[in-house]
């Protein structure tokens, strides 16, 4: 039985200022699954999840996200799609002024009416989850690198999303901090059923946790499919990318 799609790419163009970032782009993602977006650097990767996060107008090409059109959404129900998915921003996007526990609790005080107390709770446990359960008032600047990748994580989910999206999670850490948090990502994406949409360009985090694979190059996707067939693909960038990538 085929998986159902959580979102659906079509025909997506995208310029800027007379240059063209992505050039009629169809791709599907699929639920309960690790869909990996990759390519080299400039390839158009964040663009699109920029676009399926609705942060840029669609001029051309079409995006479903949940069974939603989403250029045809007005704020209501953008705002109703959205509470659906958390983001995982590349540099973490935590305030620095704000406790650890504070941060994670910001999207349940802007989405919703729970009584403070259940909030903290909530916080608390989703802090757990990332084991980060000694670090609620503590703050940004007190974490390691590992452990202020983990709060975000945390605020991400901290609203039960049905999706989750990340931009370049494993940026800037370490090899063993990042198979961690490649780990812990696969054991929410089972505990908390979700499905996970990744951009990264970091070929030991793709080989351990992508299903499918979305490959660009010079503006196009020009491989859809499992990561099986991606590492057995005879083109040549998806043949460049992960032999450039064994080292790291």
């Amino acid at each position: 039985m085929d998986l159902d799609k959580i979102i659906e790419v079509a025909g997506l163009t995208v310029d800027f200022d007379g240059k063209t970032v992505l050039s009629d782009v169809s791709f599907n993602a699929y639920n309960g699954q690790v869909t990996v977006i990759l390519g080299g650097s400039g390839s158009g990767k964040t663009t699109v999840l920029r676009q399926i996060l609705g942060l840029n107008p669609i001029r051309q090409g079409k995006i479903n996200v949940l069974g939603k059109d989403i250029s045809t959404l007005d704020e209501s129900e953008q705002t109703k799609l959205y509470m659906k998915m958390g983001v995982f921003y590349q540099n973490g996007g935590l305030i620095s002024s704000l406790t650890v526990g504070e941060n994670v609790a910001l999207p349940l005080e802007q989405h919703t009416n729970l009584p403070k107390e259940i909030i903290e709770e909530i916080v608390k446990m989703k802090l757990s989850l990332v084991y980060l359960q000694d670090t609620y008032k503590m703050y940004p600047s007190q974490l390691s690198g590992g452990m202020f990748k983990r709060a975000a994580l945390a605020r991400a989910i901290v609203m039960d999303p049905q999706m989750l999206l990340c931009d370049e999670p494993g940026a800037g850490l370490d090899p063993v901090s990042l198979a961690s948090l490649d780990q812990l990502i696969l054991d929410l994406k089972k505990l908390m059923k979700m499905s996970i949409i990744i951009v990264t360009h970091e070929v030991s985090s793709i080989l351990r946790i992508a299903d499918r694979v979305i490959f660009l190059e010079n503006t196009k996707a020009i491989f859809e499919g499992t990561l099986s067939d991606a590492l057995k693909s005879k083109k040549e960038p998806l043949i460049n990318f992960f032999n450039k990538g064994k080292g790291q």
